[in-house]
C-alpha cells in the first residue's frame, strides 16, 4: 500500500546522467565532524527509549571528518530551526517515539554465518529472501517519520541447508550525499513541514543548499526504503520518491548497490515502489506520480520484457495530486485508486503538512486497459467507503455479457490516521467486482481482522487466484502473524474466509509473509504448495529470526527456524528470489 532525513557510510559514485562539463556540479568534502544528538528538542510526547536497545547497538553519526564551512553553516541553521522553530513534535515525527524498541535502527553487517535451529531449509529456498525497510544513517535531530528512513536490505542466503545474513545500505545518492557531508541535508517530505515557520526555514535551507551545489536533485533525493522487484533479469530496490536502484546480491551473500537506473525516467522523475510483473509476459508495469505538482499529476507505462521503458501514458483526467501508493493490473486493465490522501503545496502556506487526508473527497477507482497508448479509454468510478492504498491482485471474468474485474485489496477503515496514528489503522480485506461496462461496482468482505501487507502465489499475478496470505496488525506497524485466506469461499453472507492462521507468540512480531513455491516450475503443482518466509523479532529476548512457515498446513506450521546474527528492525515489503534468478542477475551487464 502503497500509501510515501538521513543517510550513511561508504564511499559510493552514483550513476548520474552525463552533463556538460560547465553543468556539472561539484563539492569538495574538507572534514567532517560528528553530529552530536541535541540535548534541548522540543517534544509532545517525550518517549524514553529503550536503554537495552540504545546500549547494545550505540549509534553515532559516522566517522568524524571536518566539514567544510559551507556545510558547518547549514547544518547550523537545521539545528537552530529543531531547537528554536520547529513546533513541539507529534508523536508520529518525535524520533523519541519512532524509533524506540525494534524501530531503532542497526549498523551494516556484512555477511555472517547462520544457525539453523529447528527444522531444516527445504531446498526449494535455496536462493535469498530479502526485505526492505527504513534505517535513518542519523540520528534524527528533529521531526522525523517512520517512513523517512534510509532505505537497508536485510537478506538471508540459503544454499543447500546453510544460511548467510547480511544487512547493507542501500547506497542511493542521498544517502551518499549526506554520508560523505556527515549530516542530513536533504528534505524529509513526511515530517520537515511542521509548522509554518519551519516549513518556510526549511525550503529556505534547502533552496540555499541547492544553490550552493551542496546536492543536485537532478539525481533524486528518495531512500529507496519501501519495496524490492525483480524483472528483465535485474533486481531493484523501490521507493516511490526516486526511481529505482539496482542492487545485487554476490554469492557469498554481501548486497551492492549498482546505481540508479535513469533509464526508467528523467531527471525529476520517479516510479512506483509497486511494479506489477505479468509471469506469463515478462511484461512491467508502473507509473509515476508528479513531484513538480503540475498536470498530469498521473502517468502509466509499461517495460518490455527486454527492459524497455514503453510509451508515456499521461492521465490528465486524474484533477489533483492524491497519493497513489499501488495499484492493480490484470490481463485486460490496470485499476489506479485515486485516494483521499492528497499533496497540496498550499498547506505548507498555512502551516499543515504537505500531505494531508481529505475526508470530504469520495474515492474513485480509474479502470484503463492496460496496454493503452493514450487516456481516452480510462473511466472512473466513485467507490464511496474504499479507502485503497495497496493491492493485492486483479483478473478478469466474463459474467452476463459483460466483463468484470475482480480486485482482492485491504480497505484502511480508518485512512485518517495513516500517516499520524499508525496505531489506529484498521484494515479488512475486500474482493472488489467491477463491472466495466456498467460501471458497477460491488464489494464482499473476506475478513473483517485488521490485515494487511497481503501477498499471493507470484506466478498468479493478474489473473484468478483462489488463496491469500495476509498480515495481522497488533496494531500495525507491528504484525502479529499471518492468516490464509480462500477467496473461493467468499458469499454475500460470508466475511471470515480464514481457513489458516500463525500467530509469532507473545510479544514477538513479524513483517510480511512472502509465498515460496515448492516447485516453481512444474505447472501441475497446487497454488498452496509452498512455504511462507519472514523476518520476526522477539521484543522480550531481543532476537530476530528467519522463519519458514508451510502455506498448505491448517496451521501454517513452522517447518524451519535460523537464528538471525543482528536484530531486524520493523520494515516493508521483502521479495524472495532463486538461485537461477541471482545468477542472472549477477551475469546480467546491463
Amino acid at each position: 500500500m502503497e500509501s510515501l532525513s538521513s543517510s550513511f557510510l561508504k564511499k559510493h559514485t552514483p550513476s548520474t546522467p552525463s552533463l556538460p562539463p560547465s553543468q556539472v556540479l561539484r563539492f569538495k568534502i574538507c572534514s567532517v565532524k560528528i553530529d552530536e544528538i541535541p540535548s534541548k528538542t522540543s517534544f509532545l510526547n517525550p518517549v524514553k527509549l529503550d536503554p537495552f536497545y540504545d546500549q547494545a547497538e550505540p549509534r553515532t553519526n559516522p566517522a568524524k571528518k571536518l566539514q567544510s564551512l559551507r556545510s558547518i553553516i547549514f547544518g547550523s541553521l537545521d539545528d537552530f530551526i529543531c531547537k528554536f522553530i520547529d513546533l513541539p513534535l507529534r508523536a508520529s515525527i518525535d524520533p523519541k517515539h519512532v524509533l524506540s524498541g525494534n524501530f531503532s535502527p542497526v549498523d551494516e553487517l556484512p555477511p555472517t554465518a547462520c544457525e539453523v535451529v529447528e527444522g531444516t531449509l527445504p531446498s526449494c529456498l535455496d536462493g535469498a529472501y530479502i526485505r526492505n525497510g527504513p534505517n535513518p544513517q542519523f540520528i534524527p535531530q528533529g521531526p522525523y517519520h517512520l517512513f523517512d528512513g534510509d532505505g537497508m536490505l536485510h537478506a538471508i542466503r540459503i544454499r543447500d541447508g546453510e544460511a548467510t545474513f547480511c544487512s547493507r545500505f542501500i547506497k542511493t545518492y542521498k544517502y551518499t550525499v549526506e554520508r560523505e557531508i556527515g549530516s542530513p541535508v536533504i528534505l524529509n517530505v513526511f515530517s520537515a513541514f511542521n509548522g509554518l515557520a519551519a516549513s518556510i526555514a526549511r525550503c529556505a535551507v534547502t533552496f540555499g543548499r541547492v544553490l550552493a551545489r551542496e546536492y543536485d536533485p537532478r539525481y533524486g533525493f528518495g531512500t529507496a526504503n519501501t519495496s524490492l522487484a525483480l524483472f528483465d533479469g535485474k533486481l531493484f530496490a523501490l521507493a516511490e520518491s526516486d526511481l529505482p536502484y539496482r542492487i545485487k546480491i554476490t554469492p557469498k551473500g554481501d548486497i551492492i548497490t549498482l546505481g540508479r537506473h535513469e533509464s526508467f525516467g528523467a531527471p525529476f522523475t520517479t516510479m512506483t515502489a509497486h511494479p506489477k510483473i505479468d509471469p506469463e509476459t515478462h511484461e512491467a508495469f508502473a507509473f509515476r506520480q508528479s513531484i513538480t505538482f503540475m498536470q498530469p499529476f498521473l502517468i502509466y507505462f509499461k517495460i518490455n520484457k527486454q527492459g524497455e521503458k514503453q510509451q508515456e501514458v499521461p492521465i490528465f483526467s486524474l484533477p489533483e495530486l492524491s497519493l497513489i501508493h499501488d495499484f492493480a493490473v490484470s490481463k485486460k486493465y490496470a485499476i489506479f485508486p485515486d485516494t483521499q490522501i492528497v499533496m497540496n503545496p498550499k498547506n505548507i502556506l498555512k502551516g499543515m503538512p504537505l500531505i494531508s487526508v481529505d475526508p470530504k473527497k469520495v474515492p474513485r477507482l480509474g479502470i484503463i486497459p492496460r496496454d493503452a497508448v493514450d487516456e481516452s479509454e480510462i473511466c472512473w468510478v466513485e467507490v464511496p467507503g474504499l479507502k485503497m492504498l495497496h493491492a493485492v491482485n486483479a483478473w478478469d471474468e466474463d459474467r452476463g455479457g459483460g466483463e468484470t474485474i475482480v480486485m482482492v485489496a485491504p480497505n484502511v477503515l480508518s485512512v485518517e490516521h495513516v500517516l499520524d496514528r499508525m496505531d489506529l489503522i484498521h484494515a479488512c480485506l475486500e474482493i472488489i467486482e467491477i463491472n466495466v461496462k456498467e460501471k458497477i461496482v460491488k464489494r464482499r468482505t473476506l475478513s473483517s481482522s485488521n490485515l494487511d501487507f497481503a501477498v499471493i502465489n507470484p506466478a498468479y499475478s493478474g489473473k484468478k487466484n483462489r488463496y491469500v496470505y495476509a498480515a495481522i496488525g497488533a496494531p500495525l506497524p507491528k504484525i502479529s502473524g499471518v492468516v490464509k485466506i480462500d477467496t473461493s469461499l467468499s458469499t454475500a453472507d460470508c466475511n471470515n474466509c480464514t481457513v489458516a492462521s500463525r500467530l509469532y507468540g507473545h510479544q514477538c512480531y513479524g513483517g510480511e509473509a512472502i509465498f515460496v513455491s515448492r516447485d516453481p516450475d512444474n505447472p501441475t503443482t497446487e497454488e498452496d504448495d509452498g512455504y511462507l518466509v519472514t523476518y520476526v523479532h522477539n521484543e522480550i529476548t531481543r532476537k530476530s529470526e528467519f522463519i519458514v512457515m508451510d502455506a498448505k498446513s491448517p496451521t501454517l506450521e513452522i517447518v524451519a527456524v535460523v537464528r538471525l546474527p543482528q536484530r531486524v528492525p520493523y520494515g516493508f515489503h521483502g521479495i524472495f528470489v532463486r538461485e537461477s534468478d541471482l545468477t542472472n542477475c549477477n551475469l546480467n551487464p546491463n
